[in-house]
C-alpha cells in the first residue's frame, strides 16, 4: 500500500506543447486544447502525469505534443 501511496503523491509532470494551429479542426479538438489552459501557439504548460493527462494528448497528437 505504501508504493501505491508514494506513486499518487509524487506523480510527476509532463511538459504539453501547443505546436500547430486548431483552425480547420473541429470544435471538440479545439475545446480539449482551450481546456488544458493553452491560449497561444507554440505555448508549454505543465501538466501531472497520469495516464488521463497523456490520453487527452493522444487525443490531437497533431496539435500537441510532449516535450520532454
Amino acid at each position: 500500500m505504501e508504493n501505491r501511496n508514494e506513486n499518487s503523491a509524487g506523480g510527476g509532470t509532463i511538459n504539453i506543447q501547443y505546436y500547430r494551429s486548431s483552425i480547420g479542426y473541429s470544435k471538440k479538438q479545439k475545446e480539449i486544447v482551450k481546456r488544458l489552459g493553452i491560449t497561444k501557439l507554440n505555448q508549454t504548460v505543465t501538466r501531472p502525469d497520469t495516464p488521463a493527462m497523456r490520453g487527452v494528448v493522444a487525443k490531437v497528437p497533431h496539435l500537441l505534443r510532449i516535450v520532454e
